[in-house]
């Protein structure tokens, strides 16, 4: 086909190479397809389209077909008719979660895995909760009350008035030491910030205390402890499995509860690093609330009896949500050692299935002490366990 002359070009070709007859019909041709599919959508306004003239012609101009602010306006439109604000704001964050800045030139928004891309916007939001101010971690930790007899007069810390009586006048927390009248307990809020001198020991305390009151992410046993096993043992043969000496290990509890993060666990003074891994282990299963807690116990098992992998791992994903944010974060970050110990496998001899075996009880029990209840699960709680390392950076 013969090209356009240059007179018959229309006005604004100037900025535009030379273009045939047959790439202006195929460019006709995109440009109706385009059209068609606006007109498709459901709620489509009248604003959506060039109403004058003017506009209308740039629209189906081929030097500005390609231009980029009117495909932005014209993305934005369309954005408008199928999504909510809810929406645009969910497709923002995925944006985010999966490095996509949204509105750039190239840049398209495709339907990933669902469950990848969201356990990254969760995760987001989750690590931004814990980390929004780098010297206070602000966990949730509801008061731990208790009936108390008071020597003399006291008020209640809520609501400021007398509290009558010779014995059991309120309650006292044990955590942080606030006094209320006991029913003036049910309305306190969830702001309870132990004090040091209030937490006896390391081992056997909540977790949540714990870190709240030495204003930790996580507690300084997992810290310390798996600090020092990456440093020395992650090639230790057997590592977590082969226990190490019980008194020994038991010189390291005692070592954190009187020292805290002080407490010197270097090889200088336990060379067997499975004394450390015993001693870390030894926290876990000491926990009063597992790092899996009661609460969420039988959604994880109902979770791993899930025969479709992909449904399964869904599953797992949003029971990790209802985690406390203390447990959440020391959850994450020892699954992230321990996928870190999977990868010397060839020299530890320990993958996920067979760190799946140890953990699973220690960092997980039923909430009836039943040891039939424990025997039908254990296969469960292995399961679990394996697949949160296998998919530790898919889960968290």
């Amino acid at each position: 086909m013969q090209k356009l002359l240059p007179s018959h070009k229309p006005a604004h070709s100037s900025h535009m190479p030379e273009v045939s007859a047959e790439w202006a019909a195929a460019a006709s041709n995109l440009l109706s397809n385009i059209r068609s599919s606006w007109t498709n959508c459901a709620v489509l306004t009248a604003a959506s389209l060039p109403s004058a003239g003017e506009d209308r012609e740039k629209i189906w101009d081929p030097s500005a077909m390609f231009s980029e602010d009117l495909w932005l306006e014209n993305e934005k439109s369309c954005a408008v008719v199928h999504k909510s604000k809810r929406g645009r704001k969910r497709q923002e964050l995925l944006a985010v979660a999966l490095g996509v800045k949204v509105g750039v030139k190239g840049a398209l928004l495709w339907q990933p895995l669902k469950l990848f891309a969201y356990s990254q916007i969760t995760s987001l939001v989750r690590r931004a909760a814990l980390t929004q101010n780098d010297n206070h971690f602000n966990y949730e930790k509801a008061h731990n009350f208790k009936v108390h007899t008071f020597r003399g007069p006291h008020w209640c810390e809520y609501c400021a008035n007398f509290m009558w009586g010779l014995i059991a006048q309120g309650v006292r927390c044990s955590d942080c030491g606030l006094n209320v009248h006991k029913q003036c307990s049910k309305y306190v809020p969830n702001d309870c910030q132990p004090d040091l001198k209030r937490i006896k020991r390391v081992y056997c305390c909540d977790l949540t205390t714990l870190v709240k009151a030495h204003n930790t992410q996580r507690p300084m046993v997992v810290d310390s402890c798996i600090r020092e096993i990456e440093a020395r043992g992650l090639k230790s043969e057997g590592l977590y499995r082969v226990s190490g000496f019980t008194e020994h290990i038991e010189d390291v509890k005692m070592a954190f509860d009187r020292d805290g993060d002080k407490a010197d666990i270097s090889a200088s003074i336990y060379p067997d690093i499975n004394i450390i891994a015993g001693a870390l282990k030894l926290y876990f299963r000491d926990l009063p609330i597992p790092v899996i807690t009661y609460d969420t116990y039988s959604k994880f098992i109902e979770a791993a009896k899930i025969s479709n992998p992909d449904e399964r791992l869904e599953a797992i994903h949003e029971v990790l949500m209802l985690l406390p944010a203390a447990h959440y974060e020391t959850l994450r970050y020892l699954m992230i050692h321990l996928k870190k110990v999977t990868l010397h496998e060839k020299e530890n001899f320990m993958n996920a299935e067979n760190l799946g075996i140890v953990f699973g009880p220690t960092l997980m029990r039923p909430p009836e002490d039943s040891t039939l209840a424990t025997l039908n699960d254990m296969r469960y709680q292995k399961l679990i366990v394996q697949i949160l390392i296998e998919n530790e950076d898919v889960l968290f």
